[in-house]
């Protein structure tokens, strides 16, 4: 599967739990998480990787992951759907 079909399954599931996402396509700053959510007070960054290719990461990414943490947010890397939804159930959970 392509990553471009997972963002897209994604960004549905986020819209339909009545999160505020973009998809990134080009930003003032290099490697930038391809989708920014923000969900109940949280800002969440997410790279979204095709299936298998989670290692691919640059290191301008995960600098970037690091500011956000940094900075309070979370940093999500995923290559499928189904951990999102498993972060965002333990997030509904908590509230």
């Amino acid at each position: 599967m392509k990553e471009s079909l997972v963002q897209a399954k994604i960004i549905k599931h986020l819209q339909n739990r009545l999160a505020y996402v973009v998809k990134v396509i080009t930003a003032s700053k290099a490697g930038v998480a391809d989708l920014l959510v923000c969900y109940k007070g949280l800002f969440i960054a997410i790279e979204v990787k095709a299936p298998g290719k989670l290692g691919t990461q640059s290191e301008l990414q995960k600098a970037n992951a690091t500011m956000v943490r940094a900075s309070g947010g979370v940093s999500l890397l995923v290559d499928n759907l189904q951990d999102v939804v498993a972060f965002f159930d333990s997030l509904d959970s908590q509230h």
